[in-house]
């Protein structure tokens, strides 16, 4: 059993999803493993992780567009609100998605479907330098 990690950083502009499935697929190739686990982690509370739609990018967008309606950004709301008024409504975005996935590796490859792809969610205003630790284990 082998084992690899690197992290990947991904530039965000604000609110949205952005891919980042070339990356891991470049990482997993490198390792050269028939079979095995691709672990990504978002070090961070206020973005997350997805696997998503990778063919429409009205499906993104509409993602991005039923969280503002689901997660009001009203500063009333909350009490945490000294990183400003879309930071709370960040964290609760991260809550209900996730910070971690994990993927099958299959032939060196990875094992999404034909529509998948692997994003980033920012739920931040502002840019950011988001960090997604990879981690591959198998043989």
């Amino acid at each position: 059993m082998r084992q690899s990690q690197t992290a990947i950083k991904v530039a965000t502009r604000g609110p949205g999803l952005y891919p980042f499935t070339q990356e891991a697929r470049r990482f997993v190739s490198l390792q050269e493993l028939e079979l095995g686990l691709l672990s990504c982690f978002v070090r961070h509370t206020s973005a997350s992780l997805l696997i998503q739609e990778n063919a429409d990018p009205d499906v993104l967008a509409d993602l991005e567009q039923f969280m503002r309606r689901l997660v009001s950004r009203d500063p009333a709301l909350y009490r945490h609100t000294t990183e400003g008024p879309d930071d709370m409504p960040s964290h609760i975005r991260a809550a209900l998605t996730a910070s971690s996935l994990t993927i099958p590796i299959r032939g060196n490859q990875i094992a999404l479907g034909s529509w998948q792809g692997l994003y980033l969610f920012e739920h931040r205003d502002a840019p950011h330098e988001r960090e997604i630790l990879l981690h591959l284990i198998g043989e």
